[in-house]
C-alpha cells in the first residue's frame, strides 16, 4: 500500500488541486469560491498517469511543501449501474496496478459536497486508476474489483504526492460518462454540460475538507 502517516498540516497548509484537462482546470478556477483557509493553487497535469506523475512531482518540488494537501479532481467514468452524469465520486482509495493510495477525511467531503451541490449524488468507493479510456467488457471487469468509478490521473496524482511526503490526499470527480450514457452515445454533450456546472460548484467543499485538517485532533 502507497499511503503514508500524515504530517500535522500547519497553519497556512497549501492546497494543490490538480486536473488533467484545461476546461476541468477552468471550471474549478471560475466556479463558487468559498473562503480558503490557506494558499490554493489548481494545476493542469495533462492526460495520463504519467503526465500527472510528472506535473505533481514538479508543483510540490517547486512548493517545497511538506505536507501541503493535494485533491485530484475533473472528470471521470461511472462503472456502476444507476449513475448519472454529473454525480460526484469521493474516492476512499484510489487503485492501479501499482498499489492502492488510501484518502484522508472522505467523510468530510461527502457531508460538504452534498452542501455545495444539493439534488446531486455523490458516490464513495474505490476509484480505479487507468492509463487508456476504459469502455464497454473493460469497465465491468473493474466494476468486479469493487471500484466504482475509473479515470487515468487520480491514483497517479495521489501516489506521487505521498511519496513525495506525508499529506492528506482525496480525490473528488464529476461523472462525465457511465454505463447506460458513454461518450459515444448521443447525450454526450448534455452530459458533458452537466457535469462541467457540478465541478465548477465543488471548490467550497474543498475549501471545508482543508480546513477540517487545520482543527486540533483528538
Amino acid at each position: 500500500m502507497d499511503g503514508a502517516e500524515e504530517a500535522p498540516p500547519g497553519p497556512a497548509t497549501p492546497l494543490l488541486i490538480a486536473c488533467a484537462l484545461g476546461i476541468e482546470r477552468l471550471a474549478l478556477r471560475t466556479g463558487r469560491r468559498g473562503d480558503a483557509p490557506g494558499p490554493v493553487s489548481v494545476i493542469s497535469t495533462g492526460m495520463g498517469p504519467r503526465a500527472a506523475e510528472s506535473a505533481v512531482r514538479a508543483a510540490l518540488g517547486r512548493h517545497g511543501a511538506g505536507g501541503t494537501a493535494v485533491i485530484a479532481s475533473g472528470f471521470c467514468a461511472g462503472l456502476a449501474p444507476g449513475m448519472h452524469p454529473g454525480d460526484l465520486v469521493v474516492a476512499e482509495e484510489t487503485r492501479d496496478a501499482t498499489g492502492t493510495t488510501a484518502c484522508t477525511g472522505t467523510g468530510v467531503l461527502v457531508d460538504a459536497l452534498t452542501r455545495a451541490v444539493p439534488g446531486r449524488t455523490v458516490h464513495t468507493g474505490p476509484l480505479a486508476g487507468s492509463a487508456h479510456v476504459v469502455r464497454g467488457p473493460e469497465r465491468a471487469g473493474l466494476l468486479a474489483t469493487g471500484a466504482i468509478a475509473v479515470d487515468m490521473e487520480s491514483a497517479a496524482t495521489l501516489r506521487t504526492a505521498v511519496r513525495t511526503g506525508p499529506r492528506p490526499v482525496a480525490a473528488v470527480r464529476v461523472v462525465v460518462d457511465a454505463p447506460e450514457h458513454e461518450l459515444v452515445r448521443i447525450g454526450t454533450v448534455r452530459g458533458g454540460i452537466s457535469a462541467f456546472r457540478v465541478l465548477r460548484a465543488v471548490l467550497p467543499a474543498f475549501h471545508e475538507w482543508h480546513r477540517s485538517l487545520l482543527l486540533p485532533r483528538r
